[in-house]
């Protein structure tokens, strides 16, 4: 799980870009914000919108100090929560997953069994802060799909580093 949080939290600058997969994208932004500081105050440093080989775009994807590799699917809306059937399609790209959502949403349904509480944890958030209700299960990922996968991660983050330094240095929405 997580390690000892480590002091106050450090500058972790939201990108001017995300747009994540919701109709209340304020709220969305807010609850991703929270979780990236919960996540940074425990030496876990995400990327927003990661695409995935499978075609799905992960919310919220991180790597921890060990090379454990998270993804957060963020929810903010009941109706959202109960319609998404593409979130399985995320567990074979990590090691754990969770649910992210803010504090007013219920989170009965993520209690059944169609969202895996075995398996799936669930984080509560806003725009300030988070808090890891119930812990992810560890399903380590096989080494092949790691390496991929922590290459994939790694071009990517530096490809937005890149272009947000000099926008004029590549297109960040056709690069691979």
């Amino acid at each position: 799980m997580l390690d000892g949080v480590r002091g106050m939290f450090q500058a972790c600058r939201m990108p001017d870009t995300l747009t994540l997969d919701s109709t209340c994208t304020h709220a969305a932004q807010d609850v991703a914000r929270g979780i990236m500081r919960l996540f940074a105050r425990n030496d876990i440093w995400c990327v927003s919108e990661m695409p995935l080989k499978n075609g799905r775009r992960a919310d919220l994807i991180g790597v921890d100090a060990k090379g454990l590799i998270v993804i957060v699917e963020i929810k903010v809306a009941r109706g959202d929560l109960l319609s998404d059937t593409k979130w399985p399609d995320y567990l074979d790209f990590c090691d754990r997953f969770y649910w992210g959502v803010p504090p007013e949403l219920d989170r009965a349904p993520l209690e059944s069994e169609g969202y895996q509480p075995d398996v799936c944890g669930v984080i509560v958030a806003d725009g300030y802060d988070a808090e890891i209700i119930r812990p992810a299960m560890l399903a380590p990922l096989a080494p092949a799909r790691r390496k991929v996968q922590m290459e994939r991660l790694a071009r990517t983050a530096m490809r937005r580093h890149t272009a947000m330094l000099d926008p004029n240095c590549t297109d960040i929405d056709t690069a691979g």
